[in-house]
Formats: structure tokens, sequence, C-alpha cells
């Protein structure tokens, strides 16, 4: 039977109220909570002033209160402390707004709700992917593919002057892609132009995101890929491998050039060496042999018999000395005669020597003949001198 059922029994009531089918008593339920939790605390309720019962905590019971309270403070306040990294700044917002930026190093801030910190790192680089088809000078499409490589300068503009600083980037980004692009022709930009067009971009770039105040350093901008759309692709391709097989070509050559000329420059200045060096020596030879005959010529005008004579038999011992020919007097002489023929003919290999002698002894016998009639001319025309 149910304890409010009729005829039920009326201690059944779960409000304590026996033999009454009313509400419980929120005054009287309070009473017994406050008595039950001062006397966690060492109280009890006592009775007030003028004999009456106390209904209000005991001194014991405030000051288990208060140290509940200052316990809980204690622990509170220690959530304030917070540590900052060397690559890190810490932003302070109470109650939402910025009030601080703290550097790296072991601080304390006004617990939430009151303040928050927000740690921003300011030395990672972050990516962020580019993809975008744009419009070349000569009209054409081309599709290009890259990161945006970027770092936060100021983590107070970066966290509040924009709402979502990497969208941002993107859209500086394309902008300044196709104002860079615009200028270009396609051959330029897929083949040597990438280079360039990323250093274009990323100034352009930098000056917009500095306009926004977005707080956001651009580090690089890597274009990866430049091509044209996937319907004339083929084409482009054959293009672009004709360009580096003249390149490759050009390179050949210069690598063979390099390799022939400093080879043909060589032998050039060997062969201008020795031509020097052999005008020296025949300049010395000739400068000697007329300094040999001047002497001579000096020596036949004191003596002429003598020095014919001496030239004579200098020249007949010279030619005589290599011939292979051998004259033997045979009158008063009946002596055994050997003849060494295996030398006489080996010295049959010697006759150019000794026709080149003759020659030079016709050539000296010519020079001194000229250096006779020379003399001859001198002497007449000193005679001539004289009779004047």
């Amino acid at each position: 039977m149910a304890w409010n059922e009729p005829g039920g029994s009326g201690d059944k009531d779960p409000w304590g109220n026996r033999g009454n089918q009313g509400p419980p008593d929120l005054d009287e339920v309070f009473r017994n909570f406050q008595k039950k939790f001062g006397s966690l605390f060492g109280g009890k309720g006592g009775r007030g002033r003028g004999g009456g019962r106390g209904s209000g905590i005991g001194s014991g019971g405030t000051i288990g209160i208060a140290i509940v309270i200052a316990i809980v403070m204690l622990f509170w306040m220690a959530t304030g402390f917070y540590k900052i990294e060397e690559a890190e700044r810490g932003i302070i917002l109470r109650f939402g707004k910025h009030v601080d930026t703290t550097q790296s190093g072991l601080h304390w801030h006004w617990p939430t709700p009151i303040e928050s910190v927000t740690k921003v790192d300011i030395t990672r680089v972050t990516p962020v992917p580019l993809r975008a088809t744009m419009l070349t000078q000569d009209e054409n499409i081309v599709d290009i593919e890259g990161t945006i490589q970027y770092q936060i300068a100021d983590p107070t503009a970066y966290l509040f002057n924009v709402r979502i600083p990497e969208v941002s980037l993107t859209q500086a980004a394309e902008s300044a892609l196709r104002e860079s692009i615009g200028k270009s022709k396609m051959d330029f930009v897929i083949t040597e132009g990438r280079g360039q067009i990323a250093f274009q971009v990323q100034e352009l770039i930098q000056q917009i995101l500095d306009s926004y105040g977005t707080g956001m350093r651009v580090i690089k901008v890597n274009i990866l890929n430049a091509k044209p759309p996937e319907a004339v692709k083929d084409a482009f391709d054959d293009v672009t491998q004709a360009r580096e097989d003249e390149v490759r070509l050009i390179n050949e050559s210069e690598a063979y050039r390099n390799e022939v000329l400093p080879k043909a420059r060589g032998a050039a200045a060997r062969l201008r060496e020795e031509a020097d060096a052999y005008n020296k020596e025949v300049t010395a030879r000739a400068e000697g042999e007329a300094d040999r005959f001047t002497q001579l010529l000096n020596e036949y005008q004191q003596a002429p018999r003598v020095t014919r004579d001496r030239l004579y038999l200098d020249m007949m011992e010279s030619v005589l000395g290599n011939s292979s020919k051998v004259l033997v007097d045979l009158e008063g002489n009946n002596n055994l005669l050997y003849l060494p023929l295996d030398k006489l003919m080996s010295r049959s290999t010697e006759t150019g020597a000794l026709s080149d002698s003759l020659n030079n002894l016709t050539q000296q016998q010519d020079l001194l003949r000229q250096v006779q009639q020379q003399a001859q001319r001198t002497r007449s025309n000193l005679r001539t001198r004289e009779a004047r």
C-alpha cells in the first residue's frame, strides 16, 4: 500500500509529516542543514538571546567556512602561474581585452575568468599551400602549385587585427601571383622565370600583409610547378624538350670549345717560341759568320797568300777527312798494304755529309772571292783619294 493511499500508515510520509499530507516546511529543512553543517566544524545550535534556540551558525562554523574559502582562493590564485618558452610570447586578456604581452620566463596573471593567456610561437615557420590558375601576358593559361612559408612577427596584430590570418595570406598570395604572372609570358613562367616570379610575389605579399596589419612575415615563396593545362600539355612538353636539347647542345659545344681552344693557344704559343728561338739562333749564327769573315778580311789584307793557303788547307782537311777514298803512294814501297775495307765502306754513309761540306766549301770560296773583290775596290778607292 502506498504511503498516500487512504488507510495507509501515517508514518510513511517522506517529508516527515505524521498525519499531515501537506508539503514540507522549507524553513525547517534549512535550519536542519545549518545545524548539520555547523556540527562539522565543532559548532552546535544553541539558544539565542531571550532563551530561544539560535538559528545561525556558531563561531566555529564561521572559522571553518573562512578556512575553506581561503584554501579555495589559494588554489584559484595558484592557477594563474604560467611559463613562456624562449620562442613564445604570452598575450594577456582581461575580460577579453588585451592588456599585456609577456616575454619568456615564469609569470602570473589573474586566473580565469578574470584573465587568460594565449601563447604564440614566433619562431615556427608555417607552410601554406598555394594552388591557382592564372592568365599570362600572351593570353595563355598556366596552373601554379607552390607553398608560402611565414612566421608571426607581431603576435598582438596576428591575433586581433585579422580574423583568419591564413585565409588573408592565401588571398594576398593569389592577388600578387596574378599580378606578377599577368606581366609575364607563358614560356618565361614555365621555364627559367619561376625563381624571379617567386621573388616578386614574396615582395608583393609582404606589402599587402603590412597594409592589412596582419603581423605576419613571409619567409619564402616556392613555386614548385608551373605547367600548362592538360589539354595542351603534350605540345608544351615537346617545346620544353626542344629547349632542353638546345641547352644541352650549347653546353656540349662550349665544353668542346673550352677543351680545344686552350690546346690551340698552347700550340700557337709553342710555335711562336720555337720561331723566336730559331730566329735568334739564325741571327746569332749569321752575326758570328759575319764577324768571322770580317776578321778573316783583316787577316787577308795583312797577308793574302798565307791566308789563302791556310784556308785551302783547312778546307781540304775537312773534305778529305770525311772522304771514303784512299790515296796510296806506291813509288819505292814494296811492303804489303792493308786496306780496312769494312771501315771504308762504313764511311760511305757519310757521302751526304761530304756533299754538304763541299757545298759549304764552294760557298766559302765564293764569299772569299767577294771579300777579295771588295778589298780590291777598297784599295782602288783609297788610291783615288790619295791621288786627289
